[in-house]
């Protein structure tokens, strides 16, 4: 696993998370994604690009 230092992200609340699923998102060199409601469980970082299509794929499944 790669550790990388970083400055301290923004998190932004998903306005599709509701009280009992709470899904934050910040930038950083790609995305940061972590559960709201247990933020000390970890951070996925995730490319912009992978990012990108995930939110393609979702849209298109939506």
């Amino acid at each position: 696993m790669v550790q990388r230092a970083m400055s301290r992200p923004v998190w932004r609340k998903s306005s599709h998370s509701e009280e009992t699923e709470c899904v934050e998102v910040a930038n950083d060199a790609g995305v940061l994604v972590r559960d709201g409601k247990n933020p000390e469980a970890g951070v996925l970082w995730i490319s912009r690009s992978v990012w990108r299509a995930l939110l393609g794929e979702l849209k298109d499944d939506g």
